[in-house]
């Protein structure tokens, strides 16, 4: 029945939008919150799903808890891996989801400095509209 819990866990597009950019390594709830443009509530909601899942899991730094893809469980259920591998990157909101993540990791932003993302999506916008 694991399994269905996961694919359940995954049905979901803010989900499989969070499992997304995690994939490219942890984040903090701020953090998914402001590159998704979700609210705290929304995004501790669906992580929850994803944690009682075991697709997700998380640590404490500071004053901060970090997400990221349980690697265990991917390994495990090597079918969600391939799934995620090669499938997600042919979604444009994805795609979006990615450059956004890229541009607030080469900017450098932290949890501290989450807040600049809006400007970071506001510029992808731009150019998308040029």
């Amino acid at each position: 029945m694991k399994t269905i819990q996961m694919l359940k866990a995954l049905g979901d597009e803010t989900r499989i939008r969070i499992v997304n950019i995690l994939r490219h390594g942890p984040l903090c709830v701020c953090e998914i919150e402001s590159i998704l443009e979700i609210t705290q509530s929304n995004a501790s909601r669906h992580l929850n799903k994803l944690m009682n899942a075991n697709l997700v899991t998380y640590y404490k730094e500071a004053k901060f808890v970090y997400y990221k893809l349980d690697e265990e469980t991917l390994n495990k259920y090597s079918f969600i891996k391939v799934l995620l591998d090669n499938e997600l990157e042919k979604e444009e909101k994805l795609k979006y989801d990615y450059d956004v993540l890229m541009n607030y990791k080469d900017a450098g932003l932290t949890c501290d400095t989450v807040t600049q993302v809006k400007d970071i999506i506001c510029k992808i916008n731009e150019r998308k509209s040029l």
